[in-house]
């Protein structure tokens, strides 16, 4: 996902939070303020690309050299200032404004494509991103592993299999009690499979995550319907606007909608 999806974690809150989709206050602000200053001192100067380029490009280290000083993590900071990076070298080595904007037209198709494909492969990308924030990624015990370690016989069959007690050639019940050891042992550690796409088994859950996924994925179709135009026409201005209008604050309403389609209660009464 683009840097502003790490606001994906509130998918797996009971309250939708405006302020953790965004990244908070300061989230947002270097999210745009490198391609609001680069619009704005691009018009302002008549249309001259160097003082553009400068300007976005310092903000953008100013944001990383503020989280350095302050000690903070810069890790979203850093991907911005990568992004714009990109951006600029594009812009300066071809002479058009337009080409600041395009690295993010192209990630935009790229993601389009990734999660499409993910619904189709029945992997829904929402579907790995809550389960996996949910419960990670690791093989989790079966529900009945408990059930089965109480049966006295299946005690039996441990014990002999660890060698610490003579067993029988036949459990009270007809089991060999050395297969009852095996079956055992092998519920205590786990599936072979990981537990963590068990949610896949749910068709219910997965139609819900496909649904949700599609969501992203006409988010991402909008943006490049409202964009590519722009930036085949060179309409430097409007598109550097629709890239501010359809960044964060689309994102940020996109997600709301994707909550209501995942969040902890509707997966409940829908896995029902």
């Amino acid at each position: 996902m683009p840097r502003d999806a790490a606001g994906m974690r509130v998918l797996t809150s009971e309250e939708f939070s405006l302020s953790a989709a965004v990244g908070g206050v300061r989230g947002l602000v270097e999210s745009t303020a490198p391609g609001l200053v680069f619009v704005v001192v691009f018009v302002a100067s008549g249309q001259l690309l160097t003082p553009a380029l400068i300007s976005s490009a310092a903000v953008a280290v100013l944001a990383v050299v503020a989280r350095l000083v302050q000690r903070t993590p810069i890790t979203q900071a850093l991907g911005g200032m990568l992004g714009v990076g990109i951006g600029i070298v594009w812009a300066w080595r071809s002479g058009e404004a337009s080409n600041y904007f395009v690295y993010g037209l192209w990630t935009n198709a790229a993601y389009l494509i990734a999660l499409a494909v993910s619904v189709l492969v029945r992997w829904p990308v929402v579907g790995l991103a809550v389960e996996g924030m949910k419960g990670g990624f690791g093989p989790t015990a079966p529900e009945d592993s408990s059930e089965r370690t109480d049966d006295p016989a299946s005690e039996r069959g441990l014990e002999s299999a660890h060698g610490t007690e003579p067993a029988d050639d036949v459990a009270s019940d007809g089991r060999d009690p050395d297969r009852v050891g095996v079956h055992v042992q092998d519920a205590q550690d786990g599936p072979a499979s990981g537990g963590w796409s068990r949610w896949r088994d749910d068709a219910v859950l997965v139609r819900r995550y496909a649904t949700a996924t599609w969501v992203l994925v006409a988010m991402f179709a909008l943006r490049l319907v409202v964009q590519v135009p722009l930036y085949l026409a060179d309409q430097v201005g409007w598109l550097g606007t629709a890239r501010l209008v359809m960044g964060l604050p689309l994102f940020a309403l996109t997600l709301w909608i994707v909550w209501i389609l995942v969040k902890p209660r509707s997966r409940v009464a829908g896995s029902r």
